[in-house]
């Protein structure tokens, strides 16, 4: 076990439940789960936080659960999902003019055309939560994955900006304070789960990712290697319980059951003459409930769902057979039965269950590959791609300060420069594009934002 590697906690607040894992990753670059514990959730409501004492005292169940899976740990901050139906989504377009054009664009330009995207309007008592760059255009170069080392008079890009209600977001972090932890970051909960279930050739492909939790169905959209669009619908397991419930006139724990057990997203599929008896009421007879009429209301339900994920594809122009990974399923709404059919028969698109067991070494519990900690799993891999960013930032500053002539190359092997002649042509050298990688997606999202959700009014909570 490599031990030299931190061990990161992601804590995946939701509206069924709260789970917080902890994972460190081996000398195969694969997560070990050192550490995994769930508590029933019940101040979350369609992924926000609506009840901070109920959500803290399921947060501390969470982490005891956690802690007793594994004596050793010590959890000080976490990374965390934020979802709900208040997260909205926006395009923009944004440029710099550069002073001075002959050198080579650094790092610093690049981070200032991200923090300009912070400044602009949305409406009030909304806070942008993440700026995704897409692709950057150098002069008359179109489509640059990453304009570093380019040189040019006017660099531009496309972005993709995330905003959610500031209230909602102070919320989440209170929980988490009060729960004795510091958040770490706050990600986005479809970027988390888009993390751990694709890998770069879904990326390329082009891939719809569709997680489906409690409270929420949460969407994002790749298209030739760029994030293009995110969506929180505001529906999801919770919703098909209580429509199950209120249809079939049973309770709502019994309608939980019998979706998971007896349930189907295609009514076609299930049995006309089977039926499921339910006990009755304080000496009311016995009731018996069609798998039809179930799988119906289930169908119902989930088509609504799928009309939602169609029309957002068809708002990004994507919806005609563009993706040519199709969909991928995850949440633990994903695992009910013919649920892949339907979503074939209304997205017109291919489909398929994405398991987190991409990134997890051999050995890991078994719950954990499940869709459902999806988003969790995610969180880890964000918090990962964080640490290393900053070891390589730091190698990198450390080299440049010991004075030495050498670089860090990508592939971690160490090249001496020599301080050639200049160039005599003035002619821009430009580099060949990077291939669209998982990392490169998460290095872009930026959100080291929580010092900025902190007002001086949250010290007095």
């Amino acid at each position: 076990m490599n031990h030299e590697q931190p061990v990161i906690v992601g804590l995946d607040i939701g509206t069924t439940k709260i789970a917080a894992i902890a994972g460190r990753k081996n000398e195969f670059g694969k997560l070990e789960i050192l550490g995994f514990g769930r508590a029933n959730s019940n101040g979350v409501q369609h992924g926000m936080v609506l009840n901070i004492d109920q959500t803290i005292k399921a947060i501390q169940t969470a982490l005891e659960n956690c802690y007793a899976s594994n004596p050793n740990l010590e959890i000080g901050e976490v990374y965390v999902g934020i979802a709900g139906h208040h997260i909205k989504s926006l395009q923009t377009r944004g440029d710099i003019v550069r002073q001075q054009n002959e050198e080579e664009i650094r790092q610093e330009e690049i981070d200032k055309l991200i923090a300009d995207q912070y400044r602009t309007y949305i409406p009030a008592g909304d806070q942008i939560i993440d700026v995704i760059p897409q692709e950057f255009t150098v002069d008359n170069f179109q489509n640059i994955p990453n304009p570093i080392g380019y040189s040019g008079v006017k660099v531009g890009a496309n972005f993709h900006i995330i905003t959610g209600d500031k209230n909602a977001i102070r919320n989440i972090n209170r929980s988490v304070d009060k729960a004795g932890l510091k958040t770490k970051d706050l990600v986005l909960q479809p970027l988390a789960s888009a993390a751990a279930v694709m890998c770069d050739q879904d990326l390329e492909a082009g891939v719809a990712i569709v997680d489906i939790g409690g409270g929420t169905t949460d969407l994002a959209v790749f298209y030739e290697g760029i994030l293009k669009h995110t969506a929180v619908i505001p529906f999801g397991g919770e919703n098909i319980t209580n429509d199950i419930k209120t249809g079939l006139g049973v309770l709502k724990t019994q309608a939980e059951q019998m979706k998971i057990q007896f349930g189907s997203a295609l009514a076609d599929e299930a049995k006309s003459n089977a039926f499921i008896t339910i006990p009755g009421l304080r000496g009311m007879a016995p009731k018996e409930i069609s798998v039809k009429n179930l799988a119906s209301i289930i169908q119902a339900r989930m088509s609504e769902i799928m009309d939602f994920v169609s029309y957002h594809l068809k708002q990004v122009g994507l919806d005609n057979r563009m993706l040519n990974g199709g969909v991928i399923l995850t949440g633990g709404g994903s695992q009910l039965k013919h649920l892949l059919q339907l979503t074939e028969y209304v997205t017109g698109l291919n489909a398929r269950i994405g398991f987190p067991n991409e990134h997890l070494s051999g050995g890991h519990i078994e719950e954990l590959a499940k869709p459902m900690y999806s988003t969790c799993i995610g969180l880890i891999l964000k918090g990962y791609n964080d640490y290393e960013n900053k070891n390589k930032t730091f190698e990198q500053n450390f080299i440049k300060v010991a004075g030495k002539d050498v670089k860090v190359a990508a592939e971690e092997e160490v090249i001496t420069e020599d301080f050639a002649a200049p160039e005599t042509s003035h002619q821009p050298a430009v580099p060949t594009p990077k291939k669209k990688t998982i990392k490169g997606f998460m290095d872009a999202m930026k959100n080291n934002l929580i010092e900025m959700f902190k007002e001086e009014e949250d010290a007095k909570f």
